[in-house]
């Protein structure tokens, strides 16, 4: 099988979000499951017009059509884990500064950081596989 698409590499160091995501767990996800993913698109794409796309281009081009169901899980499973590994960074996270946008934000829209933070874990809880969810 020819590569059209890559593993890209992760921004940090495997063990660089322990103890949120130890090292094994980030290993476990990035070489099995995103790679995995990402070989299986290799293999559905080879020798179609669809190698040659940009992943955001492949996956509007085949959301939706029902020849392409396989495709797309794939694809998207692709750009959803390297958006994953690219949301997160060592000491990130946290509550947004008081007098910034985003802040104004979640308070105007949800009712404040504490709405905010129960709200979107009760989110990831409901959702059906990982529980992964993002904004």
């Amino acid at each position: 099988v020819s590569m059209s698409f890559t593993l890209p590499e992760l921004p940090y160091d495997k063990a660089a979000l322990e103890p949120y995501i130890s090292a094994n767990t980030l290993n476990f996800h990035y070489d099995k499951h995103h790679k995995g993913y990402l070989n299986k698109l290799n293999e559905l794409v080879e020798n179609t017009d669809y190698q040659h796309m940009e992943i955001e281009e492949l996956v509007t081009k085949v959301h939706g059509n029902n020849n392409t169901v396989p495709i797309f899980n794939n694809v998207a499973q692709v750009w959803n884990h390297t958006f994953y590994w690219n949301s997160m960074k060592k000491n990130g996270g946290g509550k947004p500064k008081d007098d910034g946008l985003l802040a104004k934000k979640i308070q105007d829209d949800i009712g404040g950081f504490d709405k905010f933070c129960e709200e979107f874990s009760n989110y990831g809880v409901s959702q059906f596989g990982s529980g992964w969810v993002w904004l």
